[in-house]
């Protein structure tokens, strides 16, 4: 019996305009409350900017965001994985020194913080990730811990950037989740294992999860739950790693499967 859905967002929940069928969810939020499943959003976006997608339920739904690193739930942090500072900091001096195009983005407890010469429009495309966004003259001389770092390249650069951060992999999680997006997170932390410690907290098994994802960053996610969906549109690798395969996130197809699978449950 199914007790938590999860559901990766870009290129699977949402649609191409980075919103989903809000009349449709109204009616799955409903039957899921009717039957006592759980939701849980698994993404890399920023909690604050989840709880703007979601509004209209904010204290019924689980949230596993910013890569990963925290899951909050009632506007409360029941986890977070934190980076510390001055490895941080070499990250990102990394970062710089391979590439002047790309943006970085460093996450904080308070924010996402970017540089303030970052152009407007790749402000505002990350935006649509970052509801809180915090400008500064230099990253170097941050004094916080960070919840992630992302890179955000526009030219789809970041296969090329991925071997530089090497010398990293002992030390912290790394992930190109597609061409334009790189997610470092703590060492050990991803969407699998936070998955897991959200199963823990609501006392819930593989067994009883149902999930869906796009992206490489998802493999870790469907290989917690029994009911895995890679999207239509998802990477090659992703479908291959999940159990079944359903429509595409322009078509609403986790709300329709959703809405299937609730039914055939007594």
């Amino acid at each position: 019996m199914l007790k938590l859905i999860i559901t990766d967002l870009d290129g699977t929940f949402l649609n191409s305009h980075g919103d989903y069928d809000r009349a449709l969810f109204s009616e799955i939020h409903g039957l899921m409350a009717e039957k006592g499943v759980h939701f849980a959003a698994c993404t890399g976006k920023q909690c604050q900017r989840v709880e703007e997608l979601f509004a209209d339920y904010g204290n019924n739904l689980w949230i596993i965001g910013d890569s990963a690193t925290r899951i909050k739930y009632n506007g409360e942090y029941v986890f977070e994985s934190l980076i510390r500072n001055e490895l941080g900091l070499r990250i990102i001096k990394t970062l710089e020194e391979v590439s002047a195009s790309h943006v970085i983005i460093a996450c904080s407890s308070e924010g996402a913080i970017i540089r303030k010469d970052v152009p407007q429009q790749l402000k505002d495309k990350i935006r649509k990730s970052y509801a809180s966004l915090i400008q500064v003259d230099s990253l170097a001389g941050l004094n916080c811990d960070f919840v992630k770092i992302s890179v955000f390249d526009e030219a789809g650069n970041c296969p090329q950037t991925r071997p530089h951060l090497a010398p990293f992999e002992q030390q912290v999680y790394i992930v190109v989740s597609e061409a334009a997006w790189i997610d470092i997170a703590d060492f050990g932390v991803h969407k699998g294992t936070t998955v897991q410690k959200l199963q823990q907290l609501l006392n819930v098994s593989p067994h009883e999860t149902m999930a869906f994802g796009d992206g490489y960053n998802d493999l870790e996610l469907l290989a917690q739950a029994e009911y895995s969906f890679a999207m239509r549109n998802a990477f090659e690798e992703t479908k291959a790693a999940a159990k079944f395969i359903t429509g595409t996130n322009d078509e609403s197809a986790v709300q329709h499967t959703i809405r299937r699978m609730l039914a055939l449950q007594s």
